[in-house]
């Protein structure tokens, strides 16, 4: 008898801890770190296509999660991965991801390119991508140090209208030919 009350007791507790836990809201620490598997552990992306989204603003990862959940923002996995998340999950994701440190990649490049795109930046972009693009607090998203082939490929979307390109960068965009744009990616994903 006190054998059955005891497993009876042991069982019935272990149900309970069990709903508990699956009753409980995913922190933001687990949200975020369910990005992993693209943008790598602590938003360090290893992939030369995938961004590095350590150190953005929470307002940037929140517009961009939303504006992907939307379809305003061109992906071809984030859209269906955004619209799983409540606009609390998204929320607190972005809390975490902007906590964690900017990543530096490690990539080569060429040294008169770099020079060239320098010069760019100053004449056109360093209003908005200030410290070379590594301040999060101007809502721009980290341009610094991210990988060059995802600078080449968001600019190609902004270009072809997959991404909405806000009227400043259009002005400057405009102004710029392939050979320019190509140098100033390189002067950011150059950034150390």
């Amino acid at each position: 008898m006190f054998r059955r009350k005891t497993v009876a007791m042991l069982l019935g507790s272990g149900l309970m801890l069990g709903a508990t836990a699956l009753s409980a809201a995913p922190t933001g620490q687990m949200l975020a770190d369910t990005c992993a598997g693209c943008h790598g552990t602590d938003g360090a992306s290893t992939g030369p296509a995938t961004p590095s989204i350590a150190g953005n603003a929470a307002i940037y990862i929140v517009d961009a999660m939303n504006a992907y959940k939307s379809g305003d923002r061109h992906g071809t996995i984030m859209g269906r991965i955004a619209k799983g998340y409540s606009d609390e999950e998204i929320e607190a994701m972005a809390e975490v991801i902007a906590s964690w440190p900017v990543h530096k990649t490690d990539q080569q490049f060429d040294a008169d390119k770099v020079a060239m795109g320098a010069e760019v930046y100053e004449d056109g972009c360093v209003k908005c991508h200030d410290e070379k693009g590594s301040l999060a607090d101007d809502e721009a998203g980290i341009l610094y140090s991210q990988w060059y082939p995802y600078l080449t490929y968001s600019i190609e979307d902004f270009k072809a209208g997959h991404r909405e390109m806000p009227k400043k960068m259009r002005k400057v965009v405009e102004k710029l030919s392939d050979e320019q744009l190509d140098a100033v990616n390189q002067f950011f994903a150059s950034q150390k």
